[in-house]
């Protein structure tokens, strides 16, 4: 039984703890669409820019992926409400 263990290495010799030790690559910092170019304004009436910021299911788009701050991302997310609730933008996408 205690070869069965070392032999899988279910404990200290396991391989996932070995990728911990190895350092990420890491990538270029997105920057916020809105900081970068102030000419830029967030608006519920502009569906053509809030659309970039909804996935294909009706969702928003998380800060992460996005790239936005946190003071564009709420702005962005109360625009996309704006625009649901006046029937500019789905809330879900029916059908297939």
């Amino acid at each position: 039984m205690a070869m069965e263990r070392e032999e899988r290495g279910d404990r200290n010799g396991g391989g996932r703890g070995e990728d911990r030790d190895k350092k990420r690559p890491v990538g270029r910092r997105k920057l916020c669409k809105f900081c970068g170019d102030e000419t830029i304004k967030i608006d519920y009436k502009d569906a053509g820019l809030l659309k970039y910021f909804i996935t294909d299911r009706g969702k928003l788009v998380p800060r992460r992926i996005s790239g936005n701050c946190a003071k564009h991302q709420r702005e962005i997310s109360t625009a996309v409400n704006r625009a649901r609730m006046i029937a500019m933008m789905p809330f879900a996408v029916t059908g297939t």
